[in-house]
């Protein structure tokens, strides 16, 4: 078999265990957060850490990449998230969690601003559009096995085996890339933009902070306020040093390609809504509806598996239907999916999200195939990891910052929904109590019940039912809404005169 199809299996292979690992680790934030006694903001420190450090770490990994060898700095990512697999699997503390998780994502930085251009450098003409559309089915498959995957792992064996079972899949993907992947790497490569990286890095983690903190302590939180103007003044910063550095890890350039700008706001709001959403959707039917893990992920195969089919087509379809018709029309999709949603109340069923599941999972899948080609293919191979490193960033962006506003709109909505029902009832001398688990991330409909007398109780769980549905109904509109304005800037944006025809030699002679 031909080097350039070992090159695709490795790359599917790793990406299909980063995917795996956020839908997985979607599905277990119930179980994780029993388990070590986790806060509700914790919970979303256990996802946020893993999307800020991709974030962080993807354009310096597409430079790095470009000055030292793709395949070099794939390899080393795949230890990185190897081990910070292994690291998670055996934390004690929410803390070593968090960290580890961290860790897990500055190892897949590296192999998401790599994975693409690797891809890239080793197919041209058809071929690679037969490359890109495997890829694409397989982010869909990796989709739609985590939430079952998930679901029997964490209810058969723990939660800690959703990150272990990436190490024996680490392993085989580092054999594969070792003996049988070319090296290659950019023939005129920038310099490590050292500025650049700190400021990207530091306001992200700042209005991350800041918006978790506003969602647990309110957003009257002097802390709050102060993380939220530091990050917004450090990332200004960023695109300030970006247009005076002689070699910018984020070249604003690029932001003169509409197409380009195109698909970073698809990237953004794809997964600022719908992926995002997943967080608040397990907690509803876990914590709410009192589903398992493994039940829980038996039902988002709805999603999963509307997504998985539609990306096989879609895959196929980009070979010969524009990037434009399939993004935008597919984020449209996702945003009306999230709106068909809505409606839930304290007596809804699981069967109301149906219709939503599917028609957003349709949408996603549409959309993430061709994405990909927004990125590398309107420049020129010499900046394919930049590129690709700049559109995996604003998808990591989009997840880590929406699932933070998510969780500060959400729980502000439903304190303010409980206060309010809780007013004038007999329910209400037991408001502290309630309020402050809630507060802490309790959001179980038996949260309070013990203390109470048996009448209270089952008015006690109707009222935080239909105050966890009247947030998450929120939530759904504020998605939706997203991932509509995406849909139609990508139609108005996304132009086939941007992209540059390939020819069918390399760019780089392999280097082995």
């Amino acid at each position: 078999m031909e080097k350039k199809w070992w090159t695709l299996i490795a790359v599917c292979v790793g990406t299909f265990m980063l995917l795996l690992d956020v839908t997985i680790v979607v599905v277990a934030l119930p179980d994780i957060q029993r388990a070590l006694h986790a806060t509700f903001s914790d919970v979303q420190w256990v996802v946020d850490a893993y999307a800020l450090a991709l974030a962080s770490f993807l354009l310096t990994s597409g430079v790095l990449a470009d000055r030292y060898g793709r395949r070099l700095l794939f390899l080393i990512g795949l230890v990185v998230f190897t081990a910070g697999s292994l690291l998670c699997g055996l934390a004690q503390t929410p803390l070593m969690l968090i960290l580890s998780r961290a860790g897990q994502g500055v190892g897949g930085a590296i192999m998401f601003a790599t994975s693409l251009a690797l891809l890239g450098h080793s197919f041209r003409g058809r071929d690679r559009g037969v490359a890109f559309g495997v890829w694409g089915a397989i982010t869909g498959v990796a989709v739609s096995l985590g939430p079952i995957l998930g679901g029997v792992i964490t209810t058969g064996i723990s939660w800690r085996g959703i990150f272990l079972v990436n190490v024996p899949i680490g392993i085989a993907a580092l054999a594969v890339t070792r003996w049988r992947v070319d090296e290659s790497r950019a023939a005129h490569p920038g310099r490590l933009d050292l500025t650049g990286f700190a400021l990207l890095t530091l306001g992200l983690v700042g209005l991350v902070y800041g918006l978790i903190r506003a969602g647990e302590v309110g957003w009257g939180d002097a802390g709050a306020i102060a993380s939220l103007a530091a990050g917004v003044v450090l990332l200004v910063g960023f695109v300030v040093v970006e247009r005076v550095v002689t070699d910018p890890m984020f070249d604003l350039g690029l932001f003169r390609k509409p197409t380009f700008v195109g698909g970073l706001i698809a990237a953004f709001a794809m997964n600022g809504s719908l992926f995002a959403m997943l967080v608040y959707l397990v907690l509803y039917l876990q914590d709410i509806l009192g589903y398992s893990a493994l039940d829980t992920g038996v039902r988002l195969l709805v999603s999963s598996g509307s997504l998985l089919v539609a990306a096989t087509v879609a895959g196929r379809l980009s070979e010969r239907v524009s990037a434009r018709w399939l993004i935008g029309p597919g984020l449209l999709a996702v945003g009306a999916g999230l709106l068909l949603m809505t409606g839930l109340n304290g007596e809804s069923s699981w069967t109301h999200l149906i219709p939503g599941f599917i028609v957003s999972g349709i949408g996603a899948g549409f959309v993430n195939p061709p994405l990909a080609s927004t990125a590398i293919g309107v420049v020129e191979p010499e900046r394919a990891g930049m590129a690709s490193g700049i559109n995996s960033t604003f998808r990591q962006i989009g997840l880590a910052t929406s699932i933070a506003a998510l969780g500060s709109i959400f729980t502000t909505s439903l304190h303010n929904r409980l206060t309010q029902g809780l007013t004038g009832t007999p329910l209400a001398t037991h408001s502290g109590q309630i309020l402050n688990a809630v507060r802490q991330g309790q959001v179980s409909s038996q949260v309070g019940a013990g203390a109470l007398p048996s009448p209270l109780r089952a008015q006690l769980q109707l009222l935080i039912r239909s105050s966890f549905t009247g947030a998450l109904n929120t939530l759904l509109v504020v998605t939706g809404v997203l991932a509509l304005a995406g849909g139609v800037a990508s139609l108005l944006l996304i132009r086939d005169k941007d992209f540059i025809v390939r020819q069918p030699t390399s760019e780089s002679a392999p280097v082995r």
